[in-house]
């Protein structure tokens, strides 16, 4: 596992460091400077990013936003103080952990695996969520369709999804598709539907 440690304190650093070491991690890549951290992260490739600050700004926070979404990664911030509005940001910018004066060695390893389950967990949710509105997208093209068949052709509700169901079959193509189809040429044409 390819661990990121972005952290303007040298010594802070060099202790998440040591912790990770002692837990058998080894691929780590300490960024000390913040100027183009997102492109170095990018290149860099990690599986985890640890960000170590004293006091998270907003534009901090907005950069590990940009982090999360350039990169994908989990990401755990260490910060020594923190205020409501810094916690809600920065579950907002996609930081997986955000862990207030409990920075310890022996924490590392556990902070770590816990950002990686919770950024699965989300990751997960976010798919299910993608595909149950890709669905209800199809399923919604799928009856307007249905409904331009029965008005074109005169058929009942059953017959239009068999004639849409037939032709996705001869023409090897997804019912879904063919109905997307049918909906834009009804719109080319200036139907009402």
């Amino acid at each position: 596992m390819r661990i990121a440690i972005v952290d303007e304190s040298t010594a802070r650093a060099a202790v998440i460091e040591e912790g990770l070491r002692e837990a058998g991690l080894t691929d780590i890549a300490i960024l000390t400077d913040r100027k183009g951290l997102v492109a170095r992260l990018t290149a860099l490739a990690p599986d985890v990013v640890l960000i170590d600050l004293e006091n998270p700004s907003r534009d901090t926070l907005e950069e590990s936003f940009l982090v999360s979404r350039s990169i994908g990664k989990p990401i755990a911030m260490f910060v020594d103080q923190s205020d409501e509005e810094s916690t809600i940001a920065a579950v907002d910018a996609g930081v997986s952990a955000y862990i207030v004066d409990g920075f310890r060695k022996e924490r590392i390893k556990p902070i770590l695996d816990l950002a990686v389950r919770r950024f699965q967990a989300f990751s997960k949710l976010q798919g299910e969520l993608a595909e149950a509105k890709s669905l209800l997208a199809e399923r919604k093209t799928i009856d307007r369709a249905k409904t331009i068949l029965m008005k074109r052709r005169g058929i009942d509700e059953p017959a239009a999804y068999a004639l849409l169901r037939s032709h996705a079959m001869q023409s090897n193509r997804r019912i879904a598709e063919v109905a997307e189809a049918l909906v834009t040429a009804e719109n080319l044409m200036g139907g009402d539907l």
